[in-house]
C-alpha cells in the first residue's frame, strides 16, 4: 500500500508540474500561430489520446520522467508550402524565444498561484528564541544570548523559524560574516552582531543551518504520545492506540518523546517491554523494533507517530492576509527561491554545496508522498517548491533545455545570424550527455539513501 500511495503521489505531482510546463510553450505558440503536432506528457508508447478540431494529438505516454511539445518544423521533417508560415523555424527570433520562455513561465506562475492560495489561507510559525548556544560556534563568538529572538539574517526578517532557517541556507558555502539581528523578549531594542564564517558547511550533506550556527532553538516539550501507528508495523501489532503515552521502556522512565527514539533506535531486533498510559491506566505491552538501514547504520523502527504537543501563543506568530497582500507575499517567496536554486546551483559547481543533495525522481516521489500524508497544505508547499526548481532548471544555458534554446535564440538575436545547425547539432549532443550524466548521479543519490 506504501508503495502504491508513493507511486500514486509521484505521477500526480510530476504530472501536474509537465502539463504545465508543456501547456506553456503550447499556449504561446498557438498565439504565434505555429501548429502544434503533438502534446505529450510522459515519453515512450501513448497509453492515452485524443485530438482537436486544430489537429493536436494530445497524449500521456508511459514514461512519466516529462513531456514534450511537438511544432510543426522544417529541420524534422518537409512542411507543405501551404503551412510554412505555421512552421516553428519560420517565425521571427522573437516570437521562439518567447515560446521557448513560456514552458519555464508557466512553472513559475504555477508557484506563484500556489503560494497565493496558502497565503490566503494563513501563515503561521514558531518564533526563533535561542535556548542554548554551543561554545566557540558562530553564535557563540558573535555574542548571541540564550532568551534572544533572532530577527533578522544580513538585515532581512526572520519572524519565523522557517524564515530564519532559509535565510542561513542562503549563506551555505560563503566566508565572513553573517550579520545577526536579535532581541529580548518584549524588548524593542535591537542589537546586531556578526557571526564569523569561513566556508561555512561547505561540502555538508543535508546541512541544518540553524544547528551549524551554533544555535539551539526554544521548543515545546514534546511528550512520548502516541499520534497513530502504521499499518502492520510492530506498533499496531504490539497494541499500541492513539492517545497512548509511554511510560517506561524495560523499566526505564520514558519522560521525552525523543527519549523514546533513542531507545528504539539503539535495539533493533530486541524484544522490549513497554508500560503505557491509556484512559488513566498503566498496561504493559511488548514489541521488538524491526531492523532499518539509515545513513549506513542498522537501526530499530517500530512504526509509531508523535501527538504534536499544543504551542503556546506567545511563540506563535500568525500572518492573515488579504487578496492584495497575499499576492505579493507569494511574488516575493517565488523570487526568492528562483533566486536561491540558481545561487545553489553556483555553489554546487563551485564545490560549496555538496552534490550528494542532488535528488532524482526516486527521492521526489517519496518526498511527494509524505507531503501529501501531513495535509494538503504541505502537499501543496512541495509542488510549489518542485515547480519552481523545473522551471529554473530548465533555464539553464545546456543545448537541449529550454535555456540552451534559449541561448541560440539571443546570439541569433544580437548578431542577426542563426547559429549555425552544424554547431547547434554538437551543443544539442553535448547537451544530452551533460543531462543524462546528470540524472544518473542524481538517481546514484536515490539509491545511496535507500
Amino acid at each position: 500500500m506504501d508503495l502504491l500511495w508513493t507511486i500514486l503521489m509521484a505521477l500526480i505531482t510530476l504530472g501536474i508540474l509537465v502539463a504545465f510546463h508543456e501547456y506553456g510553450h503550447f499556449w504561446v505558440a498557438r498565439r504565434c500561430g505555429v501548429k502544434v503536432l503533438r502534446f505529450s506528457v510522459g515519453f515512450g508508447t501513448p497509453v492515452w489520446r485524443t485530438q482537436d478540431a486544430q489537429g493536436t494529438e494530445f497524449t500521456v505516454a508511459a514514461i512519466p520522467l516529462g513531456g514534450y511539445v511537438k511544432m510543426l518544423d522544417e529541420r524534422e521533417g518537409e512542411v507543405d508550402a501551404s503551412e510554412l508560415h505555421r512552421a516553428f523555424n519560420r517565425q521571427s527570433v522573437w516570437a521562439r524565444i518567447a515560446i521557448v520562455s513560456a514552458g519555464p513561465l508557466a512553472n513559475f506562475l504555477l508557484a506563484i498561484f500556489v503560494f497565493w492560495i496558502l497565503f490566503l489561507g494563513g501563515e503561521k510559525g514558531m518564533v526563533p528564541i535561542v535556548d542554548s548556544i554551543e561554545p566557540d560556534s558562530p553564535a557563540y563568538f558573535a555574542g548571541i544570548e540564550v532568551g534572544q529572538e533572532i530577527t533578522s539574517i544580513d538585515g532581512r526578517a526572520t519572524p519565523t523559524i522557517n524564515a530564519l532557517s532559509f535565510r542561513l541556507l542562503e549563506r551555505l558555502g560563503d566566508s565572513g560574516f553573517i550579520e545577526v539581528g536579535a532581541r529580548y523578549s518584549g524588548s524593542e531594542v535591537q542589537y546586531s552582531s556578526n557571526a564569523p564564517i569561513n566556508r561555512w558547511l561547505a561540502g555538508v550533506e543535508a546541512p541544518n543551518p540553524i544547528a551549524g550556527l551554533g544555535v539551539g532553538l526554544a521548543f515545546p516539550t514534546v511528550l512520548p504520545i502516541v499520534e497513530s501507528t502504521l499499518e502492520e508495523s510492530p506498533a499496531q501489532t504490539a497494541g499500541f492506540l492513539p492517545g497512548d503515552r509511554i511510560i517506561s521502556a524495560d523499566k526505564t522512565p520514558m519522560p521525552t518523546w525523543s527519549d523514546w527514539v533513542d531507545y528504539v533506535r539503539a535495539r533493533p531486533g530486541q524484544s522490549i517491554a513497554v508500560v503505557v498510559e491509556r484512559d488513566r491506566l498503566e498496561m504493559a505491552l511488548t514489541l521488538t523494533p524491526v531492523k532499518k538501514l539509515l545513513n549506513g547504520e542498522t537501526i530499530g523502527s517500530v512504526g509509531m507517530a508523535v501527538r504534536t504537543p499544543e504551542i503556546p501563543p506567545e511563540s506563535l506568530r500568525v500572518f492573515d492576509r488579504g487578496p492584495i497582500d497575499a499576492l505579493f507575499a507569494a511574488l516575493q517567496r517565488t523570487y526568492d527561491l528562483i533566486a536561491f536554486t540558481f545561487e545553489s546551483i553556483l555553489k554546487m559547481l563551485q564545490g560549496l554545496i555538496s552534490t550528494a543533495n542532488l535528488s532524482g525522481p526516486i527521492t521526489i516521489a517519496q518526498v511527494a508522498a509524505s507531503s501529501a500524508e501531513s495535509g494538503w497544505q504541505s502537499w501543496l508547499g512541495f509542488l510549489a517548491l518542485l515547480s519552481i526548481s523545473l522551471g529554473a532548471l530548465n533555464l539553464l544555458p545546456i543545448p537541449i533545455l529550454d535555456g540552451g534554446h534559449l541561448l541560440f535564440y539571443t546570439i541569433e538575436a544580437l548578431t542577426g545570424r542563426a547559429v549555425p545547425e552544424r554547431i547547434q547539432g554538437w551543443g544539442y549532443q553535448m547537451g544530452l550527455i551533460m543531462v543524462m550524466s546528470l540524472m544518473a548521479f542524481a538517481l546514484y543519490n536515490d539509491f545511496s539513501r535507500l
